[in-house]
């Protein structure tokens, strides 16, 4: 019998003009620590990001963007986060951050099939 797993997700947000608080989800990071679980994917549609804020470069949010998957991963690349363990890299990633790209505070769950309930997430909160 499969055990549920606990897990902690929060939504990336895309905050083009902080303040004035609005934004658009563009990605999902997904944790469980008793799995040794994290996973993170980034949906920036650029029409969109077109139209909401003209004046920011999209291949730069992008960029900032992708370095979310390489920190989760824990690619040497991405810097001395990236090397701490799984649970440092869940909370710096969803550390409050008052730039441009942020996240929701974090919602836990549980889930039978993590990779299921990530792929369920991202396409009712991201796509």
């Amino acid at each position: 019998m499969q055990e549920q797993k606990l897990y902690e997700y929060a939504v990336i947000r895309l905050v083009p003009k902080p303040e004035r608080e609005e934004f658009f989800n563009v990605g999902l990071i997904l944790f469980s620590k008793r799995a040794k679980y994290i996973a993170v994917k980034i949906h920036l549609c650029e029409e969109k990001f077109r139209a909401i804020h003209s004046k920011l470069d999209y291949d730069d949010v992008k960029k900032h963007l992708e370095s979310f998957v390489s920190i989760a991963k824990g690619e040497k690349s991405a810097g001395s986060i990236a090397q701490l363990e799984i649970p440092e890299r869940f909370r710096w990633l969803t550390a409050v951050k008052s730039s441009i790209i942020q996240t929701s505070r974090p919602h836990p769950g549980s889930s039978l099939d993590l990779d299921k309930t990530f792929e369920r997430l991202f396409e009712e909160l991201v796509l």
